[in-house]
């Protein structure tokens, strides 16, 4: 197996055309059909103006009292409340979120990193659409399937540390079912699905470094099984969620 970065994407703003940058880049780079595109959200994200300027925002009631309880901006409060279906947990300044997506996370994934002063980049509104595109002009270009996943850094409950999860699939199963299989011993498989997007976003998160400029990682002799591909997959249903108690 074979990771690489694409270089020379550069910092995307709004409307810039990050598809056709990104399929020039996967050709130039040497990558072919059946290769993978693993993408942080961040240059997806202000490709489709998910960037706020914090001096735009207007903060209601309910942001101006969740700032006074946790210390954070009034501005940001309201963008976590907007970007969240609902507050999870709580402890002093940390908010852990369900976003719109039903992903579970901190601060409902608004990111201050590596953007402007005054500014936070938003997820994307449907992050499985912006890797369906992607991986259209991908495999335009490639001449073949060329599936991506869009990712981006979570924290994970009783895990330090963060690691890169999926967002958005395109083009590969996020989860690869392999009940009913057998294992080494001829025992049967009775609960075990893999993450497949989550791992390869993991994987190529090692070549992602905050200060690297390579947002996105090519990915070469993976055994996925190709499929539309839906991060919401990944999502465990609340009925079966042990954690999310009252």
């Amino acid at each position: 197996m074979k990771f690489w970065p694409l270089t020379g994407l550069g910092e995307v703003r709004a409307g810039d055309p990050l598809t056709a940058d990104l399929a020039r880049l996967a050709a130039a780079s040497g990558m072919r059909a059946g290769d993978v595109l693993v993408i942080a959200h961040k240059p997806v994200s202000k490709a489709e103006g998910r960037v706020a300027r914090l001096a735009d925002v207007e903060p209601g009631e309910a942001a101006r009292r969740l700032a006074r309880e946790t210390g954070k901006e009034p501005e940001l409060c309201e963008l976590i409340l907007r970007e969240s279906r609902s507050i999870i947990r709580r402890r002093r300044s940390l908010l852990i979120c369900e976003t719109h997506h039903g992903f579970i996370c901190a601060n409902a994934g608004i990111d201050r990193s590596n953007t402007p002063d005054g500014t936070a980049v938003l997820l994307p509104v449907d992050p499985d659409a912006s890797a369906r595109a992607i991986s259209a002009a991908l495999s335009e270009e490639l001449r073949g399937l060329v599936p991506v996943v869009i990712c981006d850094t979570h924290g994970r409950a009783f895990r330090r540390g963060l690691v890169n999860v999926a967002i958005g699939v395109a083009g590969l199963r996020a989860v690869v079912d392999h009940r009913g299989g057998r294992d080494r011993e001829g025992r049967a498989l009775v609960a075990t699905d893999q993450a497949m997007a989550d791992e390869l976003s993991a994987a190529a998160g090692m070549l992602m470094g905050k200060d690297a400029g390579t947002p996105a990682i090519a990915c070469r002799g993976v055994e996925f099984v190709a499929g539309r591909g839906d991060a919401g997959d990944l999502v465990r249903d609340p009925d079966e969620d042990l954690f999310r108690g009252d």
